[in-house]
């Protein structure tokens, strides 16, 4: 992986710039159509949209409030990457799942940053149905340090 882009982003950059050279990354590396994150805060359950590249259908928001299901136990409760390649294996945890189908979208990942023992948010990109093979599910987590350094870079610091 050629990191040179993200790297100069991240000595120079703002914290948005710093966010869209890590899409820039992905969107390389891995693919996706629709790449957002978004904090966590264990405390309050509550999430918040920090960086989308659809800013008009998923824009940046205030907090929500994060409803327990399977998604919630296997991404924010154990800290495990979610990864659904059909609409079947995500629309029961997503309620905007008809929204993604209608941008071409049937296959997901979500990938939890953890920082110091903090869970500071989720790394999510949609591409078309079948998508995230292994391989690129494997891509996608070997970015997870240039993530790590985003989420920094945004800071919620949810200890306090």
């Amino acid at each position: 992986m050629d990191f040179s882009t993200f790297t100069k982003a991240a000595e120079t950059g703002t914290t948005q710039e710093i966010f869209a050279a890590y899409e820039d990354l992905m969107l390389k590396e891995v693919g996706a159509i629709i790449f957002s994150c978004s904090t966590f805060n264990p405390k309050t359950r509550q999430a918040e949209r920090i960086y989308t590249n659809m800013p008009d259908t998923y824009p940046v928001s205030g907090l929500k409030d994060v409803v327990p299901n399977r998604w919630t136990k296997i991404v924010l409760d154990d800290g495990d990457t979610f990864v659904a390649n059909e609409t079947d294996g995500f629309s029961d945890v997503f309620p905007d799942h008809p929204l993604i189908t209608s941008l071409g979208c049937g296959a997901v990942v979500n990938m939890p940053v953890i920082v110091s023992g903090r869970f500071m948010g989720t790394v999510n990109i949609l591409h078309e149905t079948g998508f995230y093979t292994p391989e690129r599910v494997k891509k996608m987590q070997a970015t997870k340090p240039v993530a790590m350094l985003c989420f920094c870079a945004h800071g919620g610091d949810f200890d306090a």
